[in-house]
């Protein structure tokens, strides 16, 4: 974890969002930098989805601005995964990979399908491809498997693919869709581990939803806990308080620490 001050590469500044006449979120600021690891944690329904759809442009915000790299965001959809050089911009990663086990699509030729569409036309030899479809793979630790069938591949392996077909392109945000979901533990905390060494060695931004914090603990720098329709921002001690959360739930909640834990027990 780190504590330097850093420029802002995405900033919400009191973001509000309404679907369907109703206010799903309100009054959302917050900035995430360059190398910054930041989860945004809530329970189901809360608005961490409408969050993540905000930011990849999926969404416009009926209050407030999204700024990527200083941009407004509804300028930069074209960069979703990828851009011009010295543009920012983002990879995503969603929670599944739903393919047919049958399917004959190898983990690198999932990897390489990332580097389709997102280069301004710009084609790339074969053997270059190859490379770098392979310096990829190896640094999420997927090289082992890259000629293996994706769809019989287990689900840490399959998330790590999916987070190497994001980084193909060097964005500058990598977003990701609880890919902690459905994973043992042992997975779960090498995919921890992982998107944290990206984020310090790559200076990749990380930003991902999850239900629960405390397999982050250890390399989150920013907490953005999401609940009613609003979030609370800063570090884990900052914002995961009995008197921070009850703030935002509207009603009581208490938090419990036991063994280096948070547990979050919402009251009526």
């Amino acid at each position: 974890m780190t504590t330097v001050a850093r420029t802002a590469l995405l900033e919400l500044s009191d973001v509000g969002v309404r679907l369907g006449g109703r206010q799903v979120l309100s009054g959302v600021s917050f900035t995430i930098a360059p190398g910054e690891f930041a989860g945004i944690i809530g329970p189901n329904g809360a608005g961490k989805t409408t969050l993540l759809r905000l930011i990849l442009g999926l969404l416009e915000p009926s209050a407030g601005r999204v700024l990527l790299d200083g941009e407004p965001r509804q300028k930069t959809r074209r960069k979703l995964t990828g851009g011009p050089k010295g543009a920012a911009s983002i990879g995503y990663v969603p929670q599944k990979l739903l393919i047919d086990p049958d399917m004959p699509l190898r983990a690198r030729d999932v990897v390489s399908l990332g580097l389709d569409g997102h280069r301004l036309g710009f084609t790339f030899p074969s053997r270059q491809r190859r490379e770098l479809v392979d310096r990829t793979l190896h640094d999420v630790g997927a090289a082992g498997y890259a000629d293996a069938r994706v769809g019989e591949l287990s689900g840490g392996e399959q998330q790590r693919v999916l987070i190497a077909h994001a980084l193909i392109s060097r964005p500058s945000l990598l977003l990701l869709d609880e890919p902690l979901a459905n994973l043992d533990l042992r997975s779960e905390q090498e995919i921890v581990s992982l998107l944290g060494k990206l984020a310090t060695e790559q200076q990749i931004a990380v930003l991902l939803s999850a239900h629960d914090m405390n397999p982050l603990m250890s390399v989150m720098d920013r907490i953005i806990y999401v609940a009613n329709g609003k979030v609370a921002t800063g570090s884990s001690d900052e914002v995961v308080t009995s008197e921070g959360l009850s703030r935002l739930y509207g009603h009581h909640v208490d938090v419990i620490r036991v063994h280096d834990r948070v547990l979050v027990v919402a009251g009526e």
